[in-house]
């Protein structure tokens, strides 16, 4: 671990720290670090994460509920699948959800309803043509 920035050895540390069947947030695990506002940073170094699943960086989500991405083979289909493993493993219904608000959601892979596409926010969402017919 000692090859890489500081930065990182603390995401990985703190991440490896997540217990089994709970989840935070890139935002909370930021702030857990001492860096508040370093979410994407944090998404950015978990995604270079070459120590799962010993720190297991799927147990990191979106504040709005949606998975996140990741970058293990499978990806965000295979994040569902671990974190629900853990959770049903523990004897738990549901999925694992860390805040108090949480129940309110489930553990998805879009973004909570009237949220911004983030492909639309990078100028990638194609939509409907609005050609000439």
């Amino acid at each position: 671990m000692k090859n890489y920035s500081p930065f990182y050895q603390k995401v990985w540390k703190a991440c490896s720290k997540i217990p089994r069947g709970q989840t935070r947030t890139y935002g909370q695990l930021a702030k857990a670090i001492g860096h508040p506002g370093a979410a994407r940073a944090v998404g950015q170094a978990l995604a270079a994460n070459p120590f799962a699943p010993r720190v297991p960086c799927h147990r990191v989500v979106c504040t709005d509920g949606s998975l996140g991405g990741y970058s293990a083979p499978g990806g965000v289909h295979k994040k569902r699948l671990l974190l629900r493993r853990e959770w049903s493993s523990l004897g738990k219904r549901g999925v694992p959800l860390s805040s108090p608000f949480d129940s309110l959601r489930s553990l998805r892979t879009t973004p909570r309803p009237g949220a911004k596409s983030r492909a639309r926010h990078l100028g990638q969402d194609r939509g409907p043509s609005r050609g000439v017919a």
